[in-house]
């Protein structure tokens, strides 16, 4: 830091200036008087008391120069010490991310309604299933298989997409993914067969499923974990649309169009939305876009990008950035896809995994048997049958709103007792990088069993409320059931919401590889409820499968408590595990390095 042309304080410089020429005074003055000769050393009392005389104003004017000299010297020393420890200070950390509120939430517009075709490619046909049965002339059973296969499929896409996106980028992934997506839709609207049906369906989900996850992985680039909670149910409240009008549209096409037009609408909606991303989507990795600063080139630039050039873009501070910035780019490889499955071998993340599962495929199989339980025993069309999903998706809509809310509560107290805990001030940011202890898993659980327990009491009444002898086959006997669905599927995205954001906070740094095995697990399980839930309730009547299935999640419920017990505490051996693991890799690198 330079000092201005005012500022009179001496430089480093005229110190320097000043101690030579002090020095060099005591050396002309001690070497003259040594040299003189030994008669002009003894002088008469006059002389000697005159030159004494001389001599004591000389030496008060040195002491004069000298008390100067040190003043100077030491204001000198405490400028250049201040300069010093400005050049030396700590500069403040540079926030996570630094877009706006209002452009996290654009961000956050734009991947939700791409997450939406994950839930509506699935729903939307589901009001379709008895028009397709006919169509093609196969048992509605067999129809079910197609379900079944579109969520197989989707359990084990993201972990393709997934590690890609943490890998190359997640405005890449996206654009691939919608792609993959397009080509299904055009090839199931020419559908005639059920192999043609089965096989596209599979592709379907391949393209569509992965959204959520690498929406989920946007969401741990651009949010931090005391804010994430909010954006994340934004998120999932905007695909929710998809579960509550999907089958509503479904019915609509499938009454007046025919079931192939389902697949003509998806295209459009698609192309629309791959626009919207390829337009304004700006890549958000932080390997690659950092914390928003730094300026994006090739295709992870969007095409409309004033305002980020403007606003936010920045030349690169190398000494500044973050190990994930500046480490090399990770190579993509065969074992990058299969990755993100080491993570079910970490206890935390099995067990959050497992009971977020059995909560999903318990709704699943309560969604996927509504056409099957209601169309016969009510005498619906399709038109109706797609507008008595709408309590489940409204029931989507609004726990996802309240879970986030909840989320954010919970944080703010959660954070309020370990600053008191620890003696932390409100202006020291809560870092769990260098803060390994705080207990994020308490933070997301401690409002889990609100969700829990209406949820097992709801399913548990459910199938009773369809086939009780007491209220009929009327339309009216719809009410109870359409509730406990509308409070069965508040619940479970509630439940849901805390499991997927408790995922991300698990692994921030590869958050859309977490999402990933998160939706596997989640997925496949619900693939086997669902292709199972028929031939139950075939077999023993949807009273005792629901009952059956409520008494499954009670028996499941401890998998919380165990997470709230021991979470933290797994999550702090697995930090030091793969600290140590990282310290052994620079070490091993280091020693090739050195023999070579």
């Amino acid at each position: 830091m330079a000092l201005s042309t005012d500022d009179k304080r001496p430089t480093v410089v005229d110190i320097q200036r000043l101690s030579t020429s002090w020095e060099n005074r005591g050396r002309i003055h001690a070497s003259t008087f040594q040299d003189r000769p030994k008669h002009e050393r003894t002088e008469s009392t006059e002389s000697t008391a005159s030159e004494s005389s001389q001599d004591s104003s000389s030496t008060e004017v040195d002491e004069k120069f000298e008390a100067r000299g040190r003043s100077d010297k030491t204001s000198a020393t405490t400028s250049v010490t201040q300069i010093e420890g400005i050049n030396n200070s700590v500069l403040p950390e540079p926030p996570y991310h630094v877009f706006t509120k209002q452009g996290k939430w654009l961000v956050t517009g734009i991947i939700a309604v791409a997450g939406l075709f994950s839930p509506l490619s699935s729903n939307i046909y589901f009001p379709a299933l008895g028009a397709i049965a006919n169509s093609i002339h196969i048992d509605i059973a067999l129809v079910s298989l197609t379900v079944t296969i579109y969520m197989a499929v989707q359990a084990f896409a993201p972990s393709f997409w997934g590690p890609l996106s943490d890998t190359c980028g997640r405005r890449v992934t996206f654009i691939g993914t919608f792609v993959v997506f397009l080509i299904a839709n055009i090839a199931l609207a020419f559908s005639k067969n059920f192999a043609m049906l089965m096989v596209f369906r599979a592709i379907q989900a391949f393209g569509s499923a992965a959204t959520i996850s690498v929406g989920g992985g946007v969401l741990g680039d651009i949010t931090t974990a005391k804010e994430r909670g909010g954006y994340m149910a934004g998120f999932s409240a905007v695909r929710m649309f998809g579960l509550s009008m999907g089958p509503v549209i479904g019915g609509i096409i499938t009454e007046y169009l025919g079931f192939h037009a389902i697949f003509w609408f998806l295209f459009v909606l698609g192309s629309i939305t791959l626009g919207a991303i390829v337009l304004f989507l700006p890549e958000t990795l932080r390997r690659v876009a950092g914390n928003g600063t730094v300026p994006l080139q090739g295709i992870h630039r969007p095409f409309f990008d004033r305002q980020l050039r403007q606003r936010y873009w920045k030349e690169r501070d190398a000494s500044r950035e973050e190990d994930d910035i500046t480490a090399p780019p990770p190579r993509l490889t065969c074992s990058t896809f299969f990755a993100s499955f080491r993570f079910m071998a970490e206890k935390d993340v099995i067990v959050t995994l497992f009971f977020g599962a059995i909560v999903y495929t318990v709704w699943s199989m309560v969604t996927s048997s509504t056409t099957a339980l209601f169309q016969p025993r009510f005498g619906l069309g399709n038109l109706q049958t797609g507008l008595i999903f709408i309590p489940n998706g409204i029931g989507c809509i609004c726990g996802s709103s309240l879970s986030g809310k909840i989320m954010n509560r919970d944080y703010k107290i959660v954070e309020t007792s370990y600053r008191a805990s620890h003696h932390l001030s409100n202006s020291v940011e809560i870092n769990r990088k260098k803060l390994a202890d705080f207990p994020i898993s308490r933070a997301r659980l401690r409002s889990s069993l609100y969700f829990v327990i209406p949820f097992i009491i709801c399913v548990a009444g459910y199938g009773f409320a369809i086939t009780s002898p007491h209220l009929g086959t009327g339309k009216k006997a719809m009410a109870l059931p359409l509730i406990l669905q509308f409070f069965i599927a508040f619940t479970q995205i509630g439940l849901f919401n805390l499991n997927s954001t408790l995922m991300v906070d698990l692994y921030p740094g590869a958050s859309a590889s977490a999402s990933a095995v998160n939706n596997l697990v989640r997925c496949l399980i619900g693939a086997v409820g669902v292709a199972l839930v028929q031939f139950i309730i075939d077999a023993i009547g949807a009273g005792l499968t629901f009952l059956a299935l409520a008494i499954v999640t009670a028996a499941f419920t401890p998998l919380l408590w165990l997470e709230w017990r021991f979470g933290e505490r797994w999550r702090r051996e697995r930090v030091e595990r793969l600290e140590r693991e990282k310290v052994e890799k620079r070490a091993a690198e280091g020693g090739e390095a050195g023999r070579a």
